[in-house]
């Protein structure tokens, strides 16, 4: 038995509903758990806004401290870009020999997916908290952070990639006789460079975000030094802080944006 347009309209309608009630459902269950208080939360709003706003816009005091943030931000930069290029070499390697298209064999494919899974799956906060532990507050803790978790995430893209990209080249190949290095450098690396290049970029942008968390719980860059001024109430300093990652991460991702669409 067909439905007509009303009836298939009216099931859509009535899932949607569904869809909605189970949602606010959820919610509402698990404030009560939680004991989040809805009322007191979203009557705040307005006041925690206007706190921001007069607390944390830049002042002519707060450019005093313009070359110490400027400073501090082009370390976090170049700690994130030397983090994701050398985790993207790594990821690279791990990926070709796990792959499901080029894995050396079972145990390879399975040991690359566990490895990138467990190194994706930690918050980069677990992570910055564990490696201070173990290696203090140091530029060093700050890159182990960000090259664990970039490594993680790229070597689950480049394998993706190539499992995508590159089997019609593997097929090719193989069928003319090629070696598997052949097969490695000659075919697949040149067809999905591009790809892999669009990757590198967008994990840069990532990086420059989340190194500023990093920074605050490893004690460098900017998030130190923003910690710094927010702990020591320079709220002018803060947000010109602010503004400046701000300006910097657009700017890095309009680059890369334009990078990317080049290069497909």
């Amino acid at each position: 038995m067909k439905l007509d347009k009303k009836d298939i309209f009216k099931q859509r309608f009535y899932s949607k509903l569904i869809f909605i009630f189970l949602i606010v459902l959820i919610y509402t269950i698990s404030s009560i758990i939680s004991g989040f208080e809805n009322g007191m939360a979203f009557s705040s709003i307005p006041s925690g806004i206007l706190w921001l706003l007069q607390k944390f816009i830049p002042t002519s005091n707060a450019l005093q401290y313009f070359p110490e943030i400027i400073s501090s931000v082009l370390k976090t930069v170049l700690l994130a870009i030397t983090s994701t290029m050398i985790s993207a070499a790594f990821a690279l390697f791990l990926a070709i020999i796990g792959s499901n298209s080029t894995g050396i064999n079972g145990f390879t494919k399975i040991a690359t997916k566990a490895i990138a899974s467990f190194f994706r799956n930690m918050p980069i906060v677990a992570w910055s908290l564990i490696l201070v532990f173990s290696f203090k507050q140091s530029q060093f803790t700050g890159f182990l952070a960000l090259f664990l978790i970039t490594f993680g995430y790229l070597t689950r893209a480049f394998s993706e990639t190539i499992d995508d990209v590159a089997g019609d080249v593997i097929e090719a190949l193989t069928s003319v006789g090629a070696s598997y290095f052949q097969i490695i450098f000659c075919g697949v690396i040149p067809s999905v460079a591009s790809q892999l290049l669009s990757w590198l970029l967008f994990f840069i942008e990532t990086g420059v975000r989340e190194s500023t968390l990093v920074g605050i719980l490893t004690g460098t860059g900017i998030g130190f030094t923003f910690s710094l001024y927010y702990k020591s109430f320079r709220y002018d300093a803060v947000g010109l802080v602010i503004l400046i990652v701000t300006i910097i991460v657009i700017g890095i991702e309009m680059l890369s944006n334009k990078l990317r669409n080049e290069m497909m």
